[in-house]
């Protein structure tokens, strides 16, 4: 078990990495070029900056990025086109879709338009539906960063009582799903809980993802948990701008056994998590069109 406090989402995205990279040159020895394509509709500029930093790890990593950018007026029909094409493309295993869209688009319609096979951000249904049945399928990256993190920090997480604050279809409902598979005994929390600070207090691991800045402090927590914060909320202190998780870390840090910073902490996991969903991608992919076992002999699962 790692003994220090703060889980460094920095140095574990970099191992990650690191195990993408060797096996996209594996891949790309056997014939196989792994790509990633990127839509951006419109010009959110959080959204330019998030898909800025993706185009750039998948390049690190080996990853061919085509990337997508579309004017704010792009109708629905016309992006549905898109999607269309690239999932008729072969050479295209992946397609990211950035969130938000444009209000006269409809985002589940959208995200629902993405083949399922290629869908490396885990939204679509049959994602969404093949994870609570258990099956192998393709799964958000921030919710399959948390569980690398945890893995990482305390081991075997069969019989842990795990909590998670929020229930969003991104982070909160397929976190809970990933926990039962490693068999906790999970309770979410939201909005409508009552006693929500009291069943938090008897959880081993507290997963924050509700989105509301330094809301979980000492209080919250029981003596020596873990705790992963997804929470990414800008404020203002003191006359200036800063990132602040859900939970209270000052507050948290000496009560806990480990806990990750804001920033720092699960944000790098997630990109990696894309980019090994890409690679997972293409695995699969290979498989489907017969091609050589010996591209499927790679590290990541």
């Amino acid at each position: 078990m790692n003994t220090s406090k703060l889980i460094d989402g920095k140095a574990a995205s970099a191992r990650v990495m690191q195990r993408v990279r060797e096996d996209v040159d594996r891949l790309r020895a056997d014939g196989i070029f792994p790509a990633l394509a990127v839509i951006l509709v419109g010009q959110d500029p959080a959204s330019q900056v998030y898909v800025r930093n993706k185009i750039l790890r998948a390049e690190e990593a080996g990853i061919k990025s085509l990337e997508y950018r579309l004017s704010e007026e792009t109708s629905q029909a016309e992006l549905l086109k898109l999607i269309a094409d690239l999932n008729a493309d072969k050479a295209v295993n992946g397609i990211l879709l950035q969130l938000p869209l444009p209000e006269h688009i409809e985002e589940t319609r959208a995200l629902q338009a993405i083949a399922p096979g290629k869908d490396v951000d885990g939204f679509h249904s049959e994602n969404v539906g093949g994870l609570s049945q258990g099956r192998n399928v393709l799964t958000p990256c921030t919710p399959s960063g948390c569980m690398h993190l945890l893995e990482e920090t305390c081991g075997d997480l069969c019989g842990k009582h795990a909590v998670v604050i929020g229930r969003s279809n991104i982070v909160g409902k397929p976190m809970a799903a990933l926990l039962l598979q490693a068999h906790c005994s999970v309770t979410v929390l939201h909005s409508r809980s009552i006693n929500a600070k009291a069943l938090c207090q008897q959880a081993d691991i507290v997963v924050a993802a509700v989105g509301r800045p330094r809301m979980i402090d000492e209080g919250w927590l029981k003596p020596g948990a873990v705790v992963i914060d997804v929470g990414i909320n800008r404020i203002d202190e003191h006359g200036r701008s800063k990132l602040v998780g859900d939970v209270d870390f000052d507050s948290a840090l000496p009560h806990v056994s480990a806990i990750t910073p804001v920033p720092g902490g699960v944000g790098p996991m997630t990109i990696a998590f894309l980019m090994k969903n890409t690679v997972t991608a293409a695995v699969q992919q290979a498989h489907a069109q017969r091609v050589s076992p010996e591209a499927a002999c790679l590290s990541i699962s």
